[in-house]
């Protein structure tokens, strides 16, 4: 199996009608909201959460220097390049069309947040932009310091948003990442795993935002802190623990206990397993090819079930196929996009250990199968 063919083919699938309806000025007019049935304001939100969430998960494929890429992959990651600028000028401009929210209600927080880490994800490739827009992507980020977050996950989506101010400005808060930083420890509960909060919850929100963005923060701006400095290195050996523990989770047949809140995230849930693939700090005893594997086995399970995407391409809510009683009332269509963050291992070369080398059997298909494999074991 070409795995990175297949990777590629299903995250064009689920790009391609956000990046060209936003390339034209035309996602509002194009994209569905499907919703709650009982809330009715999704449509403000809607259009961010489809682009950021897309962005977050192919910023580390665009950041990828296209001479590593063979002609059809070069062509296709030129075609991507291209309408991400494209749709950053159709997002971030006040006179288009396609305008994104930055400012009503609380939502804006939380994409503007993703719009940063595709940011924290590929600086080089923001940095190649031209004046003007990274001004207006500028702009649009600190318009969200008026939104208070929740005292929760959500406090690491303002030091996140500070990360991507960095990164373009040189210039953060530096309050607002180390209130976020400092409650996470707070909150941190043991074997790898963060409260949501002050209280545990059983969800994929360790891996939806919150180990992510904790690494990328520290990695991006620990040296600006002596206190987040030393923070860093036990936030890494959580990290690495829990990436076991979502490497276990994937079932022999891709599937995963549907645990908890957004689970119409879909293989999003495995975002922080693809991304410390992609950063290659997976602990020794799991072997990049299993987790490719068990990875493609759970984007296989949650994106190819029957009507998992309407007519036009867009997805739906659910988990495998239509199952649209499973979307909480903060759930639309936009918000959906989240699966794109299980393809950040795209972020790696083709000539990659992570791509080449042979098919491994992961965790539970070595248990399920009566292959014997290592007990698996805690950290504090």
């Amino acid at each position: 199996m070409d795995h990175r063919k297949n990777w590629l083919t299903r995250l064009d699938r689920i790009a391609k009608p956000v990046f060209q309806s936003l390339a034209d000025k035309q996602l509002k007019l194009k994209m569905p909201v499907e919703h709650h049935p009982t809330v009715y304001d999704r449509g403000k939100y809607a259009h961010l959460e489809a682009f950021a969430r897309t962005f977050a998960g192919l910023a580390p494929w665009l950041e990828l220097d296209p001479a590593h890429l063979d002609n059809i992959e070069q062509s296709l990651h030129q075609t991507y390049r291209q309408r991400a600028v494209e749709c950053l000028g159709a997002s971030l401009d006040p006179k288009s069309p396609d305008y994104c929210n930055f400012t009503t209600g609380e939502q804006p927080l939380v994409d503007t947040a993703f719009l940063a880490h595709a940011v924290v994800r590929a600086p080089e490739w923001f940095h190649s932009l031209d004046r003007p827009l990274t001004d207006h992507l500028i702009q649009a980020l600190r318009l969200t310091r008026r939104i208070k977050p929740f005292f929760n996950n959500w406090l690491l989506f303002s030091a996140m948003i500070e990360v991507g101010l960095f990164i373009l400005t040189g210039e953060c808060d530096p309050m607002r990442i180390d209130y976020a930083l400092r409650q996470h420890e707070q909150w941190y509960k043991g074997d790898g795993v963060y409260g949501d909060g002050p209280s545990y919850q059983a969800d994929f929100y360790n891996s939806f935002v919150i180990q992510p963005m904790l690494v990328d923060i520290l990695r991006t701006v620990r040296h600006l802190d002596t206190g987040w400095e030393k923070m860093f290195d036990p936030v890494i050996q959580r990290a690495k623990r829990y990436a076991e523990i979502q490497e276990r989770m994937i079932l022999p047949d891709g599937s995963y206990p549907p645990l908890g809140r957004s689970i119409t995230y879909r293989c999003g849930a495995f975002q922080h397993l693809a991304h410390i693939a992609l950063l290659k700090a997976l602990p020794e005893n799991l072997h990049p090819a299993q987790v490719r594997c068990a990875l493609s086995a759970c984007i296989a399970r949650t994106l190819d079930a029957p009507e998992t995407f309407d007519d036009q391409g867009w997805l739906r809510i659910g988990l495998c196929g239509h199952q649209p009683s499973l979307g909480e009332q903060y759930i639309s269509t936009g918000s959906l996009y989240l699966c794109s963050t299980a393809f950040l291992p795209l972020g790696l070369p083709p000539q990659d250990p992570f791509w080449i080398d042979p098919d491994l059997p992961f965790s539970s298909q070595k248990a399920w199968n009566g292959t014997d494999l290592q007990a698996d074991h805690g950290i504090p």
